[in-house]
């Protein structure tokens, strides 16, 4: 424990860009998951097949493979990320810091537009019929009517998907980005005898920012509740 005190610096710049992942990661992902759990109950065929085979394909491939292919193989076929060179005082969002945020997001959404389409699902299916029946488009309807019920219902399971993404931002440690985990192994092998320390520090940081997060989404539970 001694040893993440000596390097409270470190240790808080670690955690900045694990919380940079994950605020960041976490708004794309709901825009991006919001957007596919459209497409797959939308009444276009070609684009219901593609959504459906998107989330198939991304949710069952490991994360740590999906962050591998942005951060190496993407740059080989033209997804390249040079262009995103930010510095805010000691935090450098550099191109590797962009390419574990995108394959997070694109890892994370599909799990987003599950939980959606389940809250969709949960929408009586005559406030559809009736927004069309007074001249709504699909577009109309889904902004207007489906989907504020759809993240109603839809916000337990989306707190946990946000919660398993800041759980997540982790694994861009094994790519580069020295963010908690990165950190933590660092500290583990300079200070080999205060290991259990270190880890048990770490664990304490992420309980508490997971408990940030569960609060953040009970506060908007409680004002979203339908009687």
């Amino acid at each position: 424990m001694q040893a993440v005190l000596d390097n409270a610096d470190v240790v808080a710049l670690a955690f900045t860009y694990t919380v940079l992942l994950f605020l960041i990661s976490g708004v794309l992902s709901l825009a991006l998951g919001t957007v596919v759990a459209a497409a797959r109950v939308g009444p276009v065929a070609i684009l219901r097949r593609a959504a459906a085979v998107y989330v198939s394909i991304i949710r069952n491939t490991p994360l740590l493979i999906v962050l591998i292919f942005f951060r190496f193989a993407g740059p080989k076929i033209g997804l390249t990320w040079s262009f995103v060179d930010f510095q805010f005082g000691r935090v450098n969002l550099n191109n590797i810091f962009a390419a574990c945020v995108v394959g997070l997001t694109i890892y994370t959404s599909t799990f987003v537009a599950e939980a959606l389409r389940a809250g969709v699902n949960a929408v009586p299916l005559g406030q559809a019929e009736a927004a069309r029946a007074i001249g709504l488009p699909f577009g109309g309807v889904m902004r207007h009517v489906i989907l504020p019920q759809a993240f109603r219902h839809s916000l337990p399971p989306l707190a946990s998907v946000q919660i398993a993404l800041l759980k997540n931002t982790t694994v861009a440690g094994a790519v580069s980005v020295y963010e908690a985990f990165n950190r933590m192994r660092d500290l583990t092998n300079d200070y080999a005898t205060q290991r259990i320390g270190i880890f048990i520090a770490f664990a304490l940081i992420f309980v508490l920012l997971v408990e940030v997060v569960s609060l953040a989404a009970n506060r908007i539970e409680r004002r979203w509740r339908i009687a």
